[in-house]
C-alpha cells in the first residue's frame, strides 16, 4: 500500500547509515537515507512562481504504488505492464491480471532511461495497479519486491541479476489481499522484510546472496508495514508490526525482545511505528492506536494510551512524522490531515486541504517530508505543498499542481505513492508517468 503502498520503505538504514547520514542529495529508499522523512537539502525555493515550478521531465511509465528511489545519479521505480484482465478496484475482492513487472533505471538529470529488468507476473490482488514497495539502493545493489512476493536483487548500474527469490512459493504463503509492500530493509548484511508463513512473518535474508538468515514470527497474516530499527535501552531493535501486534527483535539474530497487541481492521498494519524520545506511536483503520512508552532499563514497551473515538489519529496509506510532542497523519477515516498530542491523544486541529481537497473522503492520503522549517507535502491530488505544521494547525505557504491523480479509490481520483527528493528536485509517479519537478532556488531552464 502506498507508504505501504498501498498506494495503499534503499532501505532504511545498515547500521552504518544510522551514525553517518547517507548524503542529503540521495533518497535512496523509501522516506528517505534515514527512513524519518527528512530531506536536509538548502538553497531551495520558498514558495512556488504564478506559473509554477520548472519540469526538468517526464517520461512515461505503467501502473504502480512504489515510490521512486535516486541515488548516485540514477532513479530506480518498479510498475507493473498489463497485458490483460480487468483491473478493478475493489477492497474485498482479488483481480486477475496477467502482465509484466519491471525494474526501470533513468538518469536522474534528464530522465533518459537507461536500463529495465522485467519478468512475467500474473496478479490475484486487490488494487491491481502495480508493485507496492519503494525500490531500496544500497552498496551498489537495487533490491524490489513485487506484489505477488518477487524478490529480487540487481546490479544498480547495469541491472543485471544477481539473486532473486519467490517468497509466496519458498515460504508456503500467499500474497496479502493488497500485495506484498513492505518496502525492504538493509541492515549491516542483512535485508529484511515481511513475508508471511508459519513462523515468517519476518524474515532476514543475506543481501548479497538471498540466503536465509534468520526468521521469525507467526500471525494471521503478514500485514504491510515496513521494518524499522529503532535504538532504546542501549539495543538496536527491529521493530516488525503485524496485523495482531508490535514486536521488537534483535535484528542480528530474529530473537524477540518483546511484543505489544495493536490489530486494525482488515489486517490493515501499514504505518511504521514511530519513535520520538521513549514514545512510540502506531495507528490503523478501525481506532486502532496505540502511544507506547520504551523502558530504558532493558528492551521493553509499556502502553501509555490507546485511542478511541474522537482521538487519535488512524494511519493507512503513508506514515506520519512526530514533532515537540505532536502526532501529523492523514486519517484514514475522515481523509483528514490531523495534528495529535503525542502525549495523550488529544485531537488538536485537522485540515483536509493538504489531502482530498476540503472535503472528507475516505483514506486520504498526504505524505509528509520535512525540510528545515516547513514540510513539503504531496497530496493524494497531485499537488506539492509547502507548509507549516505546529501545535496550533495547518499553515499552506504555497502549492503547486505536478501530476494527475490517475488512480481511482472510493469514487474519486488520486496519487498514492511517496515522492522521492533529491537533486534540489523533487520525483513523484502516477500511472502513467514519472516527473522531476526542480526545487532549486536558480533552476536551470529545460
Amino acid at each position: 500500500m502506498l507508504d505501504h503502498p498501498w498506494s495503499l520503505i534503499a532501505a532504511a538504514t545498515c547500521a552504518a547509515w544510522l551514525t553517518s547520514p547517507a548524503p542529503a542529495e540521495d533518497w535512496p529508499q523509501w522516506m528517505g537515507p534515514q527512513r524519518n522523512g527528512v530531506w536536509n537539502e538548502t538553497g531551495l525555493i520558498q514558495e512556488f512562481a504564478a506559473d509554477g515550478p520548472v519540469v526538468k521531465w517526464r517520461v512515461p511509465v505503467a501502473g504502480g504504488y512504489s515510490g521512486p528511489a535516486v541515488a548516485a545519479g540514477k532513479v530506480y521505480l518498479t510498475d507493473y505492464l498489463r497485458e490483460s484482465g480487468e483491473a478493478f478496484n475493489n477492497p474485498g475482492q482479488r483481480a486477475e491480471l496477467k502482465g509484466k513487472e519491471r525494474v526501470l533505471c533513468f538518469d536522474a538529470a534528464t530522465g533518459k532511461e537507461l536500463w529495465k529488468y522485467e519478468y512475467d507476473c500474473p496478479y490475484k490482488i486487490s488494487y491491481p495497479a502495480g508493485p507496492r514497495a519503494t525500490p531500496t539502493v544500497h552498496g551498489g545493489k537495487v533490491y524490489t519486491l513485487g506484489a505477488e512476493g518477487r524478490l529480487t536483487c540487481l546490479d544498480a548500474e547495469s541491472g543485471q541479476e544477481i539473486w532473486s527469490q519467490e517468497l509466496a512459493a519458498a515460504y508456503k504463503t500467499e500474497a496479502p489481499i493488497w500485495g506484498f509492500a513492505s518496502h525492504p530493509l538493509v541492515d549491516g548484511d542483512r535485508l529484511i522484510l515481511l513475508v508471511g508463513g508459519e513462523g515468517s512473518v519476518a524474515v532476514a535474508f543475506h543481501k548479497d546472496t538471498g540466503k536465509e538468515i534468520w526468521k521469525a514470527l507467526s500471525a494471521t497474516e503478514p500485514g504491510y508495514a515496513p521494518p524499522i530499527i529503532i535504538e532504546a535501552a542501549g539495543k538496536r531493535q527491529l521493530l516488525i508490526w503485524h496485523p495482531q501486534s508490535i514486536n521488537s527483535l534483535n535484528p542480528e539474530t530474529g530473537e524477540s525482545y518483546w511484543s505489544v497487541p495493536l490489530e486494525p481492521q482488515y489486517g490493515m498494519s501499514i504505518m511504521a511505528p514511530q519513535k520520538s524520545g521513549n514514545s512510540l506511536f502506531a495507528s490503523g483503520i478501525g481506532d486502532a492506536a496505540a502511544m507506547l512508552e520504551l523502558k530504558t532499563d532493558a528492551p521493553g514497551a509499556e502502553v501509555v494510551w490507546r485511542g478511541v473515538a474522537k482521538t487519535a489519529v488512524y494511519c493507512a496509506n503513508s506514515t506520519p512524522l512526530i514533532e515537540d510532542g505532536v502526532i501529523y497523519g492523514a486519517d484514514c477515516r475522515s481523509g483528514g490531515l490531523r495534528g495529535v498530542d503525542l502525549k495523550t491523544g488529544e485531537r488538536l486541529w485537522e485540515s483536509f486541504a493538504p489531502t482530498t481537497g476540503e472535503r472528507r473522503g475516505g483514506h486520504g492520503t498526504a505524505f509528509l517530508v520535512k525540510n528545515g522549517d516547513r514540510h513539503l507535502i504531496f497530496s493524494e491530488t497531485g499537488d506539492l505543498i509547502m507548509a507549516r505544521l505546529s501545535k496550533s494547525g495547518y499553515d499552506e505557504i504555497s502549492r503547486a499542481h505536478i501530476l494527475e491523480p490517475t488512480a481511482e479509490c472510493f469514487g474519486r481520483n488520486v496519487v498514492w505513492s511517496h515522492p522521492a527528493f533529491a537533486d534540489r528536485c523533487v520525483f513523484a509517479r502516477n500511472d502513467k508517468e514519472l516527473v522531476c519537478v526542480s526545487l532549486a532556488k536558480s533552476p536551470e531552464k529545460q
